[in-house]
């Protein structure tokens, strides 16, 4: 078992190689700027898909969020890790993109029926289509709620992970996600698929 000396050594080393990676790539070096992409980039497009679900614009979000990661780099102090701080830009893109489009109109009907006796693929079409139903009602709840509900109740952060992602109290986090909860649940009523995958994720109505 690692003692607290070396636990602490491999922290402090983490963060002088953090460090040195941001401070040439934001000098212009381009293997760090391409060894900082590569090392960033599944986090990345991890939390933009846990918030935006998957939709055509992910691709040119993620790469906004590496105009914007490398537009601050000469910001970056090591208070957190590199990882960390690529992720709370990664959240703001994602804010962003939901304050500035419009919740598109939703068909509740499913997208089409699956042979019962295919009990496989019968399962995986539902999963899908209860995804699509989520984000598709997640898209007409407030912006900060919605991060602070995906983050927590869908990628499984803590809610003082997401607290640090967001710029928020442990407080404010909770209420939002008990706020968006409420209002998928609300939404859910009349909609089987999205209430049973809502209690699979989430546990019952608040």
């Amino acid at each position: 078992m690692p003692t607290r000396e070396t636990v602490a050594l491999s922290v402090s080393t983490a963060r002088e190689h953090d460090l040195d990676l941001a401070r040439r790539a934001s000098s212009g070096d381009r293997a760090a700027q391409r060894e900082l992409f590569i090392a960033q980039r599944a986090a990345v497009h991890h939390a933009l898909f846990r918030i935006l679900g998957s939709n055509r614009e992910l691709e040119d979000l993620l790469q906004d969020a590496f105009i914007e990661i490398f537009r601050a780099l000469p910001s970056f102090r090591g208070d957190s890790t590199l990882g960390r701080w690529c992720q709370t830009i990664a959240v703001r893109v994602a804010y962003l993109a939901i304050s500035r489009r419009r919740p598109p109109a939703v068909d509740l009907a499913l997208v089409e029926d699956v042979v019962a006796s295919d009990a496989d693929v019968r399962r995986q079409m539902l999963a899908r289509e209860a995804t699509r139903r989520l984000y598709a009602a997640l898209d007409r709840i407030e912006a900060k709620q919605r991060i602070a509900y995906a983050l927590a109740a869908i990628d499984g952060k803590s809610l003082a992970e997401v607290a640090d992602l967001t710029a928020s109290s442990v407080f404010a986090v909770k209420t939002r996600v008990w706020r968006a909860r409420r209002e998928l649940w609300r939404r859910a009523q009349k909609d089987p698929v999205l209430s049973a995958y809502l209690e699979e994720i989430g546990g019952r109505e608040p």
